[in-house]
């Protein structure tokens, strides 16, 4: 019979790799939440919003199928390229600190990806109903296949949640990339002068790292079920 846990049913020492995934996770939440609380106490010498830094930038580009709008929540900043909607949160679109300024720029880089066809991008939005699949019926997938024994099933399932882990993965690029864009615009143009940008700068770096960790979380993840279905596996043989 297939055993779900080869390992003690109290003791599976695969969970260290879920254990550094979170602790990942948290760390990087927690330094992106500290770093943009002391970087939105600093007010730009301009005094622009973040809001009107994303019209400026747009405008700069010769972009005017974009619309720049308010949504409610802290950080959840975001470019929709359905509705070609840049979204700024509370903490962002009446803000004028750097960190604001920093965070709009940021969703720009991704409007200039979408304008100019930037790759990476293109191949993340091509993975979105896959990663999805994978998010949702992966793990699900490896479960049946463990409960009833069925090793090719929970193989398929390692493969489906692999698809999530790719997005994560494809995700980095692209978050990298839009903010270089970002830092270099608000250079630029003269938006934020030298040590402003380097305030900027941390904002954004900050951020990225939440991307890097939640990568580095899934593949954790998908390692633990390749170990897990793997031990089982030869538990049977």
């Amino acid at each position: 019979m297939y055993h779900y846990g080869y390992y003690s049913m109290f003791y599976d020492p695969t969970y260290i790799l879920v254990l550094i995934g979170a602790v990942l996770c948290m760390a990087a939440s927690g330094l992106v939440n500290a770093t943009y609380s002391k970087y939105a106490r600093v007010r730009s010498m301009t005094g622009k919003t973040g809001a009107q830094v994303a019209q400026e930038l747009l405008m700069r580009n010769g972009i005017t199928d974009v619309r720049v709008a308010h949504v409610s929540g802290n950080l959840t900043d975001h470019y929709d390229p359905r509705t070609k909607t840049v979204n700024l949160s509370d903490a962002t679109y009446d803000s004028n600190s750097v960190a604001a300024i920093g965070v709009a720029a940021h969703e720009c880089g991704h409007v200039l990806q979408h304008h100019t066809g930037y790759v990476p991008l293109s191949i993340r939005a091509a993975l979105v109903p896959a990663a999805n699949i994978g998010s949702k019926l992966g793990l699900p997938i490896i479960i049946l296949g463990i409960i009833i024994g069925m090793t090719p099933l929970a193989k398929l399932g390692i493969v489906v949640f692999s698809l999530a882990v790719a997005f994560q993965l494809v995700t980095l690029p692209v978050e990298f990339n839009a903010s270089s864009r970002a830092l270099v615009m608000l250079g630029d143009y003269g938006i934020l002068a030298e040590d402003e940008l380097s305030k900027s700068r941390k904002v954004l770096s900050a951020a990225a790292l939440t991307y890097v960790a939640a990568a580095a979380s899934s593949i954790l993840q998908l390692l633990r079920l390749v170990l897990i279905v793997g031990g089982g596996n030869r538990r049977r043989d």
